[in-house]
């Protein structure tokens, strides 16, 4: 690990100082996660998994969330599940 010197304005700092202590974190711990999430090589697969969220909410092909779920709770399978005793 590196150690450098860093400016910030008054707002940014005062900011980090309200954040640090809501996460009883320090505040380069907070610098440090913000620079790795902007800059290291692991937020590609970050930007990859987000791209991903809301994925098929316009599809018309699948059948309606809500009705799906409804008739999942309604089946046997899960009625005969949930009527065992498990101890």
């Amino acid at each position: 690990m590196r150690r450098i010197r860093l400016y910030l304005d008054e707002e940014i700092w005062k900011a980090l100082s309200i954040r640090a202590r809501q996460l009883r974190a320090p505040i380069s711990e907070l610098i440090r996660q913000a620079v790795e999430e902007k800059y290291a090589p692991r937020t590609i697969r970050s930007h990859a998994m987000q791209a991903v969220v809301g994925l098929w909410k316009d599809r018309s092909d699948l059948p309606d969330t809500d009705s799906h779920v409804r008739c999942l709770r309604k089946s046997k399978q899960l009625t005969s599940i949930s009527s065992r005793k498990l101890f």
